[in-house]
């Protein structure tokens, strides 16, 4: 199931965002918990922010931000991420299902990501669900 955050969710995303596995992918550089709090409350304050929850555990939270103007039929999806520890179990997968699901109802009709060429796995989940290499 996916879920808007809540403040509450701050150690979950902190703690996934600043994973040594995780981050090196992800948009922040490393940095303390007190430093990063005015990015977490700029992102709830953006409405952007998600998490990726099984039987009301946390386990993947990524970032959907809508476009503007003449693109507000597209999102752009970020901070696509599960918590290592639980990996290896199709949560990836199923994440990207249920957010491509969840867009559409919201009325997206496309959505974009990047993702560093070196991240091979990340790139063949993202093909597994539909997505083609563009640029």
């Amino acid at each position: 199931m996916i879920r808007k955050v809540t403040p509450n969710d701050f150690d979950f995303i902190y703690s996934l965002y600043m994973h040594p596995q995780v981050n090196p992918f992800l948009l922040y550089e490393m940095m303390d918990a007190a430093t990063f709090k005015p990015i977490f409350n700029e992102l709830l304050g953006r409405d952007v922010l998600y998490i990726f929850e099984d039987k009301n555990k946390p386990v993947g939270m990524f970032k959907l931000v809508p476009l503007t103007y003449r693109n507000t039929h597209i999102a752009y999806l970020g901070g696509l991420a599960i918590d290592p520890s639980c990996g290896g179990k199709g949560y990836g997968l199923e994440m990207l299902q249920q957010i491509i699901d969840y867009a559409k109802e919201k009325g997206f009709l496309r959505i974009e990501l990047s993702v560093a060429n070196i991240n091979e796995r990340a790139i063949h989940l993202y093909e597994k669900v539909g997505f083609v290499k563009e640029g």
